[in-house]
């Protein structure tokens, strides 16, 4: 004691220390070492890193600053100067930027990846049935495309107002029986009177004979209906006898035939504007449509 009273300055100094490590221990939640702190900045880092994938740039800023504010602090002694350097470099990738800040690198935020749609695949034996049943459909349908073309109905229905399918015949009033002379006849007026005309249009003119073949005001025969005086001019003028009919007019036929319609059931004349001699039936029918040279009427 007789030591310290005669060194005033040395026992002052000492108590300045003892005073600091008292204040030091009642503000601080302990003196930590540096492998302490290393488990301590461990939890603070990786619950940083967590939370900062649910929050937008700014947010994860503002938590990054200040968990670095935490870790500076608090108070922390370490052996070495170099120990904290290297753990931050190593462990959490920061950057020492002063003595009182600490940047945290963002935590790199990567959105779940969406596994990719894939097509089930049927296995090889269905693929196989499938594509036989579309080549057997498909098959199918070009055999009643041909028989249409080549083997038309010998037998037509007609209601009161219009030429029936084959499928429709319950409903029919009457019905024609198509006899080898009737069907050569409405081949060779087809070829006659639309020979350079659309495909259309030659259907068209099988339409009309046969709309007349089914009215009550036209004889009831096709023959009939086709040599019916002043009606056709290439029956007039010899064409019709010197015509051999091609293999579109054949086709249109079998088409009007078997049901196809290119003008309506109510279509009994057409002519062409730019040869017909006589108007009359352009001035006093119902026009209903035109195709290629041909104008038809009601």
């Amino acid at each position: 004691m007789e030591i310290f009273k005669q060194n005033r300055c040395i026992a002052l100094l000492v108590g300045v220390i003892l005073v600091c490590f008292s204040a030091i221990s009642l503000f601080s939640p302990g003196v930590i070492t540096e492998g302490q702190n290393t488990q301590q900045l461990d939890s603070i880092g990786g619950a940083g890193h967590a939370a900062a994938a649910a929050l937008t740039d700014q947010q994860q800023s503002a938590t990054a600053y200040r968990i670095s504010r935490t870790v500076i602090n608090t108070p922390v002694f370490y052996t070495s100067a170099a120990g904290l350097s290297h753990y931050w470099q190593d462990k959490h990738k920061a950057e020492w930027f002063g003595p009182d800040k600490l940047k945290l690198a963002k935590a790199a935020v990567k959105q779940p990846v969406q596994p990719k749609a894939t097509l089930m695949k049927a296995p090889p034996a269905v693929q196989t049935a499938l594509k036989q049943a579309a080549a057997k459909g498909s098959q199918t349908v070009n055999k009643v495309s041909t028989a249409s073309q080549h083997n038309p109905p010998l037998k037509l229905f007609f209601s009161r107002t219009k030429l029936l399918s084959q499928e429709q015949q319950a409903e029919a009033t009457w019905s024609y029986a198509v006899s080898e002379e009737d069907l050569l006849l409405l081949q060779k007026i087809v070829m006659a009177e639309a020979e350079g005309e659309p495909y259309q249009g030659k259907v068209a003119v099988a339409n009309v004979v046969l709309n007349r073949l089914r009215s009550a005001n036209y004889p009831d025969t096709i023959y009939e209906v086709i040599y019916q005086k002043s009606q056709f001019s290439p029956v007039a003028n010899g064409r019709l006898k010197r015509v051999t009919p091609n293999e579109d007019s054949i086709k249109a036929v079998n088409a009007a035939l078997s049901g196809v319609k290119e003008v309506t059931d109510d279509t009994y004349f057409f002519l062409s504007l730019q040869l017909a001699q006589d108007l009359t039936v352009h001035h006093s029918r119902t026009y209903a449509k035109t195709i290629g040279n041909h104008t038809f009427y009601k």
